[in-house]
């Protein structure tokens, strides 16, 4: 498999002071795992990096490497840099603030069904994706009441976040499989 450029998003580091985990000790780890070109982004877990494996032995050897660092399991979420590109231009809510629109990153496909079990909207605009489900909080999230209930797995980044990661995957490091 040629080397390429993916993005790993941690689920619950740095945030509500759980979850502590250094970025340059996450970075470290990575280093030790054979990722290359390791960058990492504010304090919330985004790691940008290259590698020949694919995405499931990535999240596999992630996920194992935090555990035992951790001494409990922490989620990881791998998207390749042709991924993350994706989700921000799908993002279905463009005229929102960046910092009002979040994707929740999920391992799979959200259910079709999903947005109809979600409980406390109170004015939010909600969205399936591919491998994300889209909401933009008008209030902004640290307001809301909402719970998706399909999204309790997953972990969001808001769309400035997305944007910065899909800056980051490339400017630097391997081309994408568009590029090549």
């Amino acid at each position: 498999m040629p080397i390429q450029s993916y993005v790993a998003l941690l689920r619950a580091v740095n945030v509500g002071g759980t979850g502590k985990l250094p970025m340059t000790e996450l970075k470290a780890m990575a280093g030790e795992l054979g990722l290359a070109n390791v960058r990492t982004y504010i304090a919330s877990g985004n790691l940008v990096f290259d590698s020949q494996l694919p995405e499931a032995e990535i999240k596999a050897a992630l996920e194992a490497r935090l555990a035992r660092h951790a001494g409990k399991p922490l989620g990881v979420i791998i998207r390749s840099a042709d991924e993350i590109r994706d989700v921000l231009a799908a993002n279905p809510f463009p005229e929102a603030p960046g910092n009002r629109s979040v994707a929740i990153f999920l391992d799979a496909a959200p259910p079709a069904d999903a947005l109809e079990h979600a409980r406390h909207a109170g004015g939010e605009r909600m969205r399936l994706g591919r491998r994300e489900i889209y909401v933009h909080y008008p209030q902004g999230q640290g307001q809301s009441k909402l719970i998706i209930p399909a999204a309790k797995t997953g972990t969001a980044r808001n769309m400035n976040t997305v944007a910065k990661l899909v800056e980051m995957a490339d400017a630097e490091g391997a081309p994408s499989a568009r590029s090549r």
